[in-house]
């Protein structure tokens, strides 16, 4: 994830794996390479998102 809405995903192109650039949701480029991701965003400014696990209610509860 990067700034102004921008996120690389992997994704398939015509059987070949692609880095795809969207911003907002909307696909702006196929990449073929971390240079071709370079053109569109700087990638100093992206961080990784990592989905951490939900907290369960019984951590919550209350010890007696």
């Amino acid at each position: 994830m990067g700034p102004d809405g921008y996120d690389i995903v992997p994704a398939f192109l015509d059987g070949r794996q692609v880095l795809r650039v969207r911003r907002h949701g909307q696909v702006v480029a196929d990449c073929f390479s971390v240079e071709a991701v370079a053109r569109h965003v700087d990638l100093a400014d992206l961080c990784e998102v990592i989905p951490l696990p939900r907290r369960t209610a019984d951590r919550w509860a209350a010890v007696p």
